[in-house]
């Protein structure tokens, strides 16, 4: 069921910028959201994205820049003039009205044709053709939040904007509605633009992810690029969580960047060095890292270190993860999979640590090494 026009057309956001009194909230933000793409805003409370999401809806007025669909210029538009519609937190249905009359609402005002159809087949690309003679408190939240989906979509917007649409379900709730609405996206083919702070929720979901931080991108690009190979701290620990230590590169050749860290030479691809030369941070993801009793072989050539002792263990299911503190001091984390291959290894373990050099990344020593911790947690 698509309900992609055949003219579709780009977002675009050129220094698009937002001032407030005491703060700016976005600065000159360029941005192109290609037509038919799940593209996502992702970063922590106060980085910009809800603003940046506010003022494509015409919520928010910029304090400059520009926002073009296409040729044409919507900047300052009214709300309701532009090819745009919003899905938000806490839904927005009408609890007087049932759930096809929420969804045939906007149809209803503009005095549509066909209006008892068109709700029949948004409710079944949904899946809650069964429920519409209901009314929302009677639905769980899922069912609701598709509703509140079906309402939008039906009204074939160019855009689709979701603020934060999951974040009042539960867990296994939420991880159901990412792959329903990434379905439904992929189904329609319309462009959705997503704004959330949780990792999980964007590398689900988004064809393209763009890691706010400070009213600025840090880097954007699809979930595995941004994942495997971080260009910033901030990056490195909000996206995941990453092990960073401090090295010195010793030299830097076309393909390989040789970094002495503690006392250890490890080799790192050139394309994922963001450092030639001086200090920088090695970066290694915790299940990237395997760990081995003291003396016993690791599947892991490249990168080996002995001295390790395991301080803690947490199992979690399908990992246990570990904490290893290193002779120069540092705990690195370590999850490995439950696989049942060997059992679980105890705290106060002797253990050597190594990971493929392929795996790992080397970020600018000037960059704080905590950035992007602290938001997460």
């Amino acid at each position: 069921m698509s309900l992609a026009a055949d003219s579709s057309r780009s977002l675009r956001l050129t220094a698009l910028t937002k001032e407030f009194s005491t703060f700016t909230a976005v600065k000159a933000l360029d941005l192109e959201i290609p037509a038919g793409k799940f593209f996502a805003l992702l970063g922590p409370s106060g980085c910009g994205k809800t603003t940046t999401l506010r003022m494509v809806a015409g919520l928010d007025v910029p304090t400059s820049g520009t926002i073009h669909l296409g040729d044409d210029e919507i900047t300052y538009e009214k709300p309701y003039r532009r090819p745009v519609n919003t899905v938000f937190q806490n839904y927005a249905l009408f609890p007087h009205l049932d759930i096809h009359e929420n969804v045939a609402f906007g149809l209803r005002r503009r005095k549509a044709k066909d209006v008892d159809e068109q709700v029949r087949a948004m409710l079944e690309l949904v899946e809650l053709e069964g429920q519409a003679r209901k009314k929302p408190p009677m639905l769980s939240g899922g069912q609701q939040q598709r509703v509140a989906l079906a309402r939008a979509l039906i009204n074939r917007p160019e855009v689709l904007l979701l603020d934060e649409p999951l974040g009042a379900l539960d867990l296994k709730l939420r991880r159901g509605m990412q792959i329903e609405i990434k379905r439904i996206q992929t189904e329609v083919g319309l462009t959705f633009v997503h704004v959330t702070h949780d990792q999980e929720e964007a590398m689900t979901m988004a064809d393209t992810i763009a890691v706010m931080n400070g009213g600025e991108i840090e880097q954007m690009g699809s979930p595995a690029e941004l994942y495997e190979n971080p260009r910033t701290t901030f990056v490195a620990n909000f996206l995941g969580q990453s092990n960073l230590i401090a090295g010195t590169v010793s030299n830097a050749g076309s393909d390989v960047v040789k970094v002495d860290m503690q006392g250890t030479q490890v080799s790192i691809a050139a394309d994922r060095a963001h450092v030639q030369s001086g200090p920088g941070w090695v970066g290694i993801r915790p299940e990237k890292v395997l760990i081995a009793p003291e003396g016993e072989p690791i599947d892991a050539p490249g990168n080996h270190m002995q001295g390790g002792v395991v301080t803690d263990v947490s199992f979690v299911g399908v990992s246990t993860q570990y904490l290893v503190r290193m002779p120069w001091g540092q705990e690195l984390m370590s999850f490995e999979q439950n696989t049942g291959a060997r059992g679980i290894i105890a705290r106060g373990t002797k253990v050597d640590v190594s990971w493929r050099p392929e795996f790992s990344f080397l970020l600018p020593a000037s960059q704080d090494v905590n950035a992007g911790a602290v938001e997460e947690s």
